[in-house]
């Protein structure tokens, strides 16, 4: 059965560090701690007092003043893992923490976990290759030395390598080494870290060349665990679930996200805030508790993708350069339906195709699914048919034959609509207007990955007010927009009074557009 030496890494709230350390070791596992040396002495003499008699408990021998970005949190680890190697010689595994991060899932399951593969949980992706890095600096992270930490002494770090840029003091990677890069927090078997002490010791080339790396804690165990673990025995993969804002930021986590937290596909999270101390005292709990039934439904990401994303709604003021030129065509008729449900959207179409023969389009922009024809690989990929999206449909106009043309769009696509309002081309737009009940909302936020099957109640009951908040934000927002030759059909209205819309919309008699209108089960979920 697995045991678990946590290499902890702290540096603040030294009653915290001693609660963390008691609850992991109440479970039967291990704790070697480095308290970082910047912080007071008190502070990490009281922690040494708490924890003295808790032989499950181990300290760095040297304590190291850390700097984000440095090699001192490389060096911080280390002093850590040697202790947990040397005091735990039962432990099979060594699993990285911090301070802030906090177990998600009980030790049992835990255990349960790491016995059910003989693997490394790290994170290890081609630094070059890779898109990890999102901005900044990249290949200058390897390839020039950094001996300034960019936060304290910005003007220092960035004069410093602007110097070697100058004077062309770049330098090469060690030639046997393919540099990964992923997240810190990991969990390697105890074989992996023999294995990987052994190569520090007889390789000191590579540590003086990541010594003088920036941000070396992604790429120092990453590279060295792919270059001495078979590529099977790695999953890639941090068993911690953490979050970045788009500035890069982490997400903090507070007393309202336990079930949230249980439901992730992960044993620990980071960061818990200082401030939720009863989500830190159930999650302590957690960890030591039995039998219980962990439903995953893992919907962490896309629905803090999606709260943030709320409100960002704005409007670009020039057409994109590739569109400047570009129109559907003089005397060409574009009629777009936009309903939220797209199976009514469909529906619809396919009842306006059996009875006008015109040619409708399923959410083309919304579905890569929808069946469209080979126009030469632009309309391969959502990404390629909304960069040329005016090209593409001009396209579909020739390939039809026809000046007339029907497609069905998502109403949150309202950039969408705007392009094609302003295009020289006729466009007309019939709004669909749905009844949303509570189980369908639930069934679209699980379909859309705001929420999965396991998604606990309360936290689906949060989330289906914003859900039905944006669909009449984006409604209402179409109709403030004051697009020309706009109609509307409704659910709970007869055929009769969707039928003239309709008409209208596709300039087709009453008596035909009454029996679209009429269409068995069309509203139906």
């Amino acid at each position: 059965m697995a045991k678990i030496a946590y290499i902890l890494l702290c540096h603040k709230a030294p009653e915290e560090v001693i609660r963390q350390a008691a609850q992991l070791t109440a479970a039967g596992d291990l704790v070697a701690i480095h308290f970082d040396a910047r912080a007071p002495r008190a502070a990490y003499d009281r922690v040494r007092a708490a924890l003295a008699g808790n032989p499950s408990v181990a300290f760095a021998q040297r304590r190291v003043r850390c700097g984000w970005g440095e090699w001192s949190l490389v060096a911080a680890t280390l002093a850590a893992l040697r202790a947990a190697e040397a005091a735990f010689p039962d432990a099979t595994h060594f699993y990285m923490l911090s301070g802030d991060c906090r177990a998600i899932k009980s030790a049992e399951y835990v255990h349960a976990f790491l016995d059910a593969e003989d693997a490394d949980y790290i994170e290890s992706f081609d630094f070059f290759a890779s898109d990890w890095i999102k901005t900044g600096l990249k290949a200058e992270r390897l390839t020039y030395r950094h001996l300034f930490n960019e936060r304290r002494r910005k003007r220092l770090f960035y004069g410093a390598l602007a110097l070697q840029r100058r004077l062309g003091l770049d330098r090469a990677i060690p030639a046997d080494l393919q540099v990964m890069i992923g997240s810190q927090w990991w969990c390697l078997r105890r074989r992996t870290v023999e294995a990987v002490l052994d190569f520090i010791r007889a390789r000191p080339d590579v540590v003086r060349f990541f010594r003088t790396t920036w941000i070396p804690d992604e790429t120092f165990f990453q590279t060295l665990v792919r270059h001495l673990v078979p590529e099977d025995e790695i999953t890639n993969r941090t068993p911690t679930f953490l979050m970045f804002s788009d500035y890069g930021m982490p997400v903090t986590f507070y007393n309202d996200h336990y079930d949230l937290l249980l439901g992730q596909d992960f044993l620990f999270a980071r960061k818990i805030s200082s401030e939720a101390h009863e989500l830190k005292r159930r999650l302590g709990a957690l960890y030591t508790a039995s039998g219980v039934d962990f439903q995953i439904s893992d919907e962490g990401r896309n629905l803090y993708s999606y709260l943030t994303g709320r409100g960002r709604v704005g409007r670009r003021f020039a057409p994109r350069i590739w569109e400047a030129d570009s129109t559907l065509g003089p005397g060409r008729e574009l009629m777009i339906v936009t309903c939220k449900k797209w199976h009514v959207g469909k529906r619809l179409l396919e009842r306006i195709r059996q009875r006008t023969n015109l040619p409708a389009l399923d959410y083309l922009f919304n579905e890569e699914d929808t069946a469209l024809p080979d126009l030469g690989g632009i309309q391969t990929t959502l990404e390629k048919r909304m960069r040329h999206r005016r090209a593409l449909l001009r396209m579909l106009f020739d390939h039809f034959g026809t000046d007339r043309m029907i497609l069905c769009i998502d109403p949150g696509s309202f950039e969408l609509m705007q392009d094609f309002h302003a295009d020289p081309a006729r466009t007309r737009l019939l709004d669909v207007q749905c009844r949303f009940s509570d189980d369908y909302l639930a069934g679209h936020a699980r379909r859309v990955g705001l929420a999965g099957a396991h998604t606990p109640p309360g936290v689906l009951a949060r989330v289906l007010p914003t859900i039905r908040h944006d669909i009449a934000f984006e409604s209402d927002r179409i109709r403030d927009a004051r697009f020309g030759d706009v109609y509307r059909i409704e659910e709970g209205r007869s055929p009769e009074d969707n039928a003239q819309p309709l008409s209208e919309f596709l300039s087709i008699p009453y008596d035909q557009a009454r029996e679209i209108a009429a269409t068995e089960f069309l509203f139906a979920d």
